[in-house]
């Protein structure tokens, strides 16, 4: 149930997506831009989909926002991947950006793809309401920049020149701007377009997000390349602490399943009806890639 519905939304929402990036010149900035947004799972905008779903809100205009959040996560990547940064050259087992094109198309392309996202939110299709708008462009500011997904990557960064491994609790910090922040947006974006409280969703996302990383550490050490579609063990070659570096292998293992178990307690004033996001949240602790 859950992976035919993931597959469904991603296939709408890249196909929304997709339009739009269509519609600007066909120059190198935007094939890089269509180039970064194909390939991925589409999670976010799964959960902004599933979101809106709880709160009945039309599919129309959940599209916006979920667009909106990959567009986000897609210039993350494409940034993240640089010379200056993680210095990756595979992405979704593809050549990154840069690589596939050049360093400046490539931070051209995820201006783009950030700018993109606030336009989709903001844009009257979204929601009739300018209030629900303004609220999630403002939101979503928030979780993608400095006080989020952007001090998550400046921490991580930090850590990498630092003369100590950062502790668990400082990871836990990092990984809720760089990870978890855009994870959290997504969930509740459904809940925020309805006018609803947006807790419950909260509160199963940002224990889902951190699932979601400790999950991508424990890939990092044991997963396969080619599954992957990217470089592995970089942490480990980095001398960088995580939490499987922390806490071992089995212990981060037990983690991840506490926190998913959390995410699904969270669901509980939905129902039967959050079934599917309950198996979004084990599905993040079992993937290969």
């Amino acid at each position: 149930m859950f992976e035919q519905a993931l597959k469904s939304d991603a296939t709408r929402v890249a196909a929304h997506l997709t339009a739009r990036i269509s519609g600007f010149k066909d120059l190198p900035v935007s094939q890089a831009m269509s180039y970064a947004v194909a390939g991925g799972k589409g999670l976010r905008g799964f959960l902004v989909m599933e979101g809106a779903r709880l709160h009945d809100v039309a599919e129309e205009n959940a599209l916006w926002p979920a667009a909106a959040i990959e567009a986000v996560h897609a210039y993350s990547l494409v940034h993240d991947d640089l010379p200056c940064m993680d210095d990756d050259d595979l992405r979704r087992g593809q050549p990154t950006v840069h690589v596939r094109w050049d360093e400046a198309t490539a931070v051209l392309a995820g201006d783009a793809l950030l700018t993109l996202g606030f336009e989709l939110v903001s844009d009257p299709r979204c929601h009739a309401d300018p209030g629900v708008r303004a609220d999630l462009t403002l939101s979503l500011a928030k979780a993608a920049g400095a006080g989020g997904m952007v001090l998550g990557q400046a921490l991580d960064m930090a850590a990498e020149s630092a003369d100590t491994p950062l502790t668990l609790d400082e990871i836990t910090v990092l990984q809720a701007g760089k990870t978890g922040a855009l994870i959290q947006w997504s969930a509740e974006a459904g809940a925020r377009l309805a006018g609803a409280d947006t807790r419950p969703l909260r509160h199963y996302a940002q224990a889902l997000g951190l699932a979601f990383q400790i999950a991508d550490d424990i890939l990092d050490v044991e997963g396969d390349a080619a599954k992957a579609g990217k470089r592995l063990q970089k942490d480990a070659d980095a001398g960088k602490a995580t939490f499987v570096s922390l806490l071992g292998l089995d212990a981060a293992r037990r983690r991840a399943q506490d926190l998913v178990d959390t995410a699904c307690d969270a669901l509980s004033p939905f129902g039967a009806g959050a079934e599917t996001l309950r198996d979004a949240a084990r599905f993040v602790i079992s993937r290969d890639s």
